[in-house]
């Protein structure tokens, strides 16, 4: 087994070290860094931003050769972990030898200590995985701007081992808000300042529903009150890439719920947890948003595009738009260069 040790909470060390335990080619912008890789050792990339002085963001999507741990040492910062696994499996301790928890993909972990402690991450050889980490630090940051103190304080309050107690280990229930929260994250093509400024964000809204679901979870049990199952919930998932993919589909919701072998009921259920919309909405908005990036990408007519969003109604078609868009598609196709400058 290969155990790779960090030693410190800034991104820029943290990657200095992984590319000297690692090897690869190593890319940096202010604030943003790419490793690749391709050896013996491990093959994949690994990408990290700063979202401002506490917080950090950092993406693996790696197959090791061999077993490995990466053991996190940082008793300075005390950072708090929240983990998300979007494909594969990996196991969390604390130290090295401590008890061992399962992350399976589209779960998330959430883990703190006391500084005396380290916090381990297990992988397996030969075994594709894709996960995402935001840590932040407990340290006080008077500098940082009162809605991100206030973050942070929600957090700690939430998070932090509480009672004399020397850990918090939290893996939540599968939740698809995130997972499409991550995907925004991963979707994201623009560099430097801009995808900064947009990963901040989707972070930001990350941790913040970090913080819900585990209220959420914590109350479903004492409500003794159930979910959806994996298998169901990685069914809405597909169910919603292929609506995603082909929006010009005419759809039934007995014909999808036979297509996800659940119930009507199960089926709107998975659809307000994972996109807060009931099915017939998230067609609706999917259409509408493929009009407005054909509008902005195509040289088709607004005819042209109605048809190819599988709508026959132009009225109808302008009175949805319009309710998202506040302006008709006309409008909206004419004046792309003055929308452009205004957002």
């Amino acid at each position: 087994m290969k155990i790779t040790e960090l030693k410190t909470n800034s991104i820029e060390e943290t990657f200095k070290q992984l590319q000297s335990d690692f090897g690869g080619e190593l890319k940096s912008l202010p604030k943003e860094y790419n490793l690749s890789l391709d050896n013996d050792l491990v093959q994949g990339e690994i990408t990290g931003i700063e979202v401002n002085e506490t917080i950090s963001f950092l993406e693996y999507d790696i197959t090791f050769n061999q077993d490995t741990t990466i053991l996190n040492h940082t008793p300075n910062t005390n950072p708090i972990y929240f983990l998300y696994c979007a494909q594969g499996q990996m196991q969390h301790s604390f130290d090295l030898k401590g008890t061992k928890r399962n992350l399976n993909q589209f779960q998330t972990g959430i883990f703190a200590c006391d500084p005396s402690r380290d916090t381990a991450l297990f992988f397996k050889k030969e075994q594709r995985i894709r996960f995402s980490y935001i840590s932040v630090d407990t340290h006080e940051n008077g500098r940082l701007d009162h809605n991100i103190n206030l973050l942070q304080k929600q957090l700690l309050e939430t998070f932090m081992p509480k009672d004399g107690k020397e850990i918090f280990a939290y893996v939540g229930s599968y939740n698809l808000k995130i997972t499409e929260k991550m995907e925004k994250l991963q979707a994201i093509k623009q560099r430097g300042i801009v995808r900064r400024l947009l990963v901040k964000g989707i972070v930001h809204l990350m941790l913040a529903l970090e913080v819900q679901q585990h209220k959420e979870d914590v109350r479903s049990l004492s409500n003794e009150t159930g979910s959806l199952s994996k298998n169901e919930m990685e069914m809405v998932k597909e169910l919603s890439d292929f609506i995603q993919n082909y929006p010009e589909r005419k759809y039934s919701m007995k014909g999808l719920s036979k297509k996800a072998g659940m119930s009507p009921a199960k089926l709107q259920e998975g659809f307000k947890l994972l996109h807060n919309r009931t099915v017939s909405d998230y067609i609706r908005n999917v259409r509408i948003e493929t009009a407005e990036n054909l509008i902005r990408t195509t040289d088709l007519n607004i005819s042209e595009i109605v048809y190819t969003i599988g709508l026959t109604s132009r009225s109808y078609f302008s009175k949805i738009f319009k309710e998202k868009y506040n302006c008709s598609p006309k409008y909206y196709q004419d004046n792309q260069n003055e929308i452009a400058l205004s957002a």
